[in-house]
């Protein structure tokens, strides 16, 4: 049994997945110092590390590749015993969290029986932390591909486009088409202007969507990422760390 939750953070491209993230994981920390935490940065664009102020040049998708390579040149190679010993050695260990980079996505080719493996290792290496946290890739590939693992809450982020309210939508029909065990689908609005809050969550209820937190457009978030400071080190009183912090109440 897993010893602890997985939350997957989703949602259209540009909602600011990577930022709620960031600030979730800070969340976490403070709940006690011996919680383990596993941080994956499933979007192929990389913005974890840079969001949580540390470096990583190590992937999943490079070790992927790698094994396609190997198992042309060799057809009797271990997949999962050769996965599962070159994941551990690019888990960059921080000290209040490990960081997990997925990298590249696919090329050509079939990558079924390597993303297959990766899943049940996924699933093995989660068991070992209180919170796995997966900042997931944009739009609906990672479900529809099955590549995003069981999950106990998925945060579905919207901001203030109708787009973001149908790929809410989707996310939701394909959990329930697929076979991914989502215990719990939250939906919040970030990016959110002053005075736009009664329209958006009328709009959501349009479609059938109740967004449960909506977190205020925050001026220091773009601030930080121009002058290159990590997310993480908001200050407490920011108002998109306030808002996360309600939302990991709701979690915890």
């Amino acid at each position: 049994m897993r010893k602890g939750k997985v939350i997957a953070v989703a949602g259209k491209g540009g909602t600011g997945k990577t930022a709620i993230t960031a600030l979730l994981i800070r969340e976490i920390i403070r709940l006690g110092e011996d919680i383990c935490i596993l941080a994956v940065d499933a979007d192929a664009d990389s913005n974890l590390p840079d969001a949580l102020g540390i470096s990583c040049d190590k992937t999943v998708g490079d070790i992927r590749e790698g094994l396609l390579a190997d198992k042309q040149q060799d057809v009797t190679l271990d997949l999962r015993a050769q996965f599962e010993g070159r994941i551990a050695g690019i888990i960059e260990e921080e000290e209040f969290y490990d960081l997990l980079v997925m990298g590249r996505p696919e090329g050509p080719g079939c990558y079924c029986p390597v993303n297959h493996i990766m899943r049940i290792i996924m699933d093995t290496l989660t068991k070992n932390y209180d919170y796995t946290i997966i900042d997931c890739e944009a739009g609906l590939e990672h479900l529809s591909r099955r590549t995003t693992m069981d999950v106990d809450v998925m945060l579905v982020v919207l901001d203030t486009t109708r787009k973001s309210l149908r790929t809410a939508l989707r996310l939701r029909q394909i959990a329930q088409e697929i076979d991914v065990d989502v215990k719990k689908m939250m939906v919040i609005a970030n990016k959110v202007p002053e005075g736009a809050e009664e329209v958006l969550i009328e709009e959501a209820q349009n479609y059938g969507v109740e967004i449960e937190e909506i977190i205020p457009f925050d001026p220091l978030i773009p601030e930080y990422d121009f002058e290159g400071k990590p997310i993480i080190d908001l200050p407490d009183n920011a108002p998109s760390a306030v808002s996360v912090r309600r939302v990991m109440e709701r979690i915890v």
